[in-house]
Formats: structure tokens, C-alpha cells, sequence
């Protein structure tokens, strides 16, 4: 990641670092902003994977500048991770880190009432997923899945995971009674936001039918869902691919900013 980083040109975002949206050193974000902004700009909320026991928000600065070169204002969160946790503290500090960007955005004069997209990356792709589909973590910070996020993007996301036979998943989500209601597909639903489910077809790490089921139990919801599938394209390599140097290797950007610009462009939901 470092070597990423180190060639991924700024693209002409600003980044702002370190920015506290609750208390505690995992409760911070990045922030990058567009070399212009427009007024109403999305606001993407990106969140990284790591098996929901790793990470850090500074390995992804690649991803953050990909984003906000397409025009979006892109906020990289940390969030605490197992064992520090379990399941669902990293779906709450998911949902502050959201809530909380509209007054950050305010404070530094960037327009804070654009549509707001929640991305991820495997478990954050997970935590993305359930932040949009399961009402209960953004109503728990006064907001709605239904009429605050406008669309959801997830990179090569667990969606369909049970049963738990990976040691480290299972003591991540060791303190859920009822693991059904730990997989997004669970509350695939009417009023859902639009979602944009990109895979490839050498992730041997989270098995592309996460995609095709999760997009199958949305559309049968009446949500539209949409996949893209990367022939020969690994767990890894897909995330990697929205780096300016690697984007040759699948057109993971590209697709990625289509499908949102098609799913913010989906008729108002009934909530």
C-alpha cells in the first residue's frame, strides 16, 4: 500500500487528515475534496477491509484521490476492529462516521447537502452494505437508509457468509445472538438505496456469488442492483484497480462512477 501510494499522483485533491467524528484514535477520518466543487457534490463514504480486524485509513489515499478526481468529496474512516470489538461496533462507528460529515463538511465551507454513497472493500464493503440496508445503525444516529443514502457501492463484498467457518470471523462477530441478522442479504428490502456490486471472477477470499445473490434478493425487492464481474481479477487487485497506475488492469473507476452516476439519477424512493 505504501508503494501505491507513493505513485498515485494527487489528482488535484485536497486532503484533509486526522479529522475526529467521535472519540478515540479509531474514530477518525480523511478527507478529500475535488480540485472543484461543485454546489450539491456527492459525498462518498469509503470504508477499507481488513477482516474486521485490520486496517488503517492512510493505506488508502489512492482511493480517496480515484474518488474525489470523479468529483466526489471521498471521507476514508477508521473504525475500531476486533479484538478490540466485536460485531456491531463497527457498524455504529460506521454510522457516526457519516452522521458526522455533514458538520465536518460545514466547517470547512464544502457543501454538506449532496447525496451521500457509502462504499467499501470487503469487510468494509460489509459494513457499507449493512449501513444501507439494515435501518437500525443510521436511525440510531437520527438518520434514514431510505431517505439519507442515496446509493451504495461495494467492492468484492461478503454479503451472504454463513455459515462462519473462518476462526477470525467468528470471534469478530462473537457477540451476535442471531447471525442472520449479521449479512446484508438479510435486509435486502423495498426502499433500499440503488447498489452498485463490483466483483472478480479470481476472488477466492469473498466468492463473487456474494455479489449475484445480494443483487438478486435487491431486484426481487424492487432495488436496483447492479454487477460487474472482472474476469481474472483477485480480492486484492480489485481494490488495487482504482489506483491511476493500476487502472489498466480492469476498469474498476470507471465502472464504479458510471453505475452511481446512474443510481443517483434513479427516481426518489417511497420511504
Amino acid at each position: 500500500m505504501d508503494a501505491l501510494n507513493a505513485i498515485t499522483p494527487s489528482e488535484g485533491a485536497s486532503r484533509f487528515a486526522d479529522i475526529p467524528y467521535g472519540e478515540g484514535e479509531r474514530r477518525r477520518l480523511d478527507l478529500y475534496v475535488p480540485a472543484m466543487v461543485p454546489p450539491r457534490a456527492p459525498v462518498l463514504v469509503f470504508f477499507y477491509g481488513g477482516s474486521w480486524t485490520d486496517g488503517d485509513r492512510a493505506d488508502y489515499r489512492f482511493a480517496g484521490t480515484a474518488f474525489a478526481g470523479r468529483g466526489y468529496i471521498t471521507a476514508i474512516p477508521d473504525y475500531r476492529v476486533h479484538p478490540e470489538v466485536t460485531y456491531p461496533a463497527f457498524l455504529e462507528d460506521g454510522a457516526a462516521a457519516v452522521a458526522a460529515l455533514p458538520g465536518i463538511l460545514a466547517a470547512r465551507g464544502l457543501p454538506s447537502d449532496g447525496p451521500v454513497i457509502i462504499a467499501g472493500h470487503s469487510a468494509g464493503a460489509h459494513i457499507a452494505m449493512m449501513l444501507a440496508l439494515d435501518p437500525r445503525w443510521l436511525a440510531a444516529r437520527g438518520l434514514s437508509n431510505c431517505r439519507d443514502v442515496a446509493a451504495v457501492l461495494g467492492l468484492a463484498g461478503p454479503y451472504d457468509f454463513l455459515p462462519m467457518t473462518n476462526a477470525g470471523v467468528i470471534a469478530a462477530f462473537g457477540a451476535a445472538v442471531n447471525t442472520a441478522e449479521t449479512q446484508p442479504i438479510t435486509h435486502a428490502g423495498r426502499g433500499d438505496p440503488p447498489a452498485v456490486l463490483l466483483t472478480g471472477t479470481a476472488d477466492v477470499t469473498v466468492l463473487p456469488r456474494n455479489s449475484q445473490v445480494l443483487a438478486r434478493a435487491l431486484r426481487a425487492a424492487g432495488t436496483p442492483a447492479s454487477v460487474v464481474t472482472y474476469d481474472g481479477v483477485g480480492h486484492v487487485a480489485l481494490v488495487a484497480a482504482l489506483a491511476a497506475p493500476l487502472r489498466g488492469t480492469a476498469p474498476v473507476l470507471d465502472d464504479a462512477d458510471s453505475g452511481l452516476r446512474q443510481a443517483l439519477a434513479e427516481p426518489a424512493r417511497a420511504c
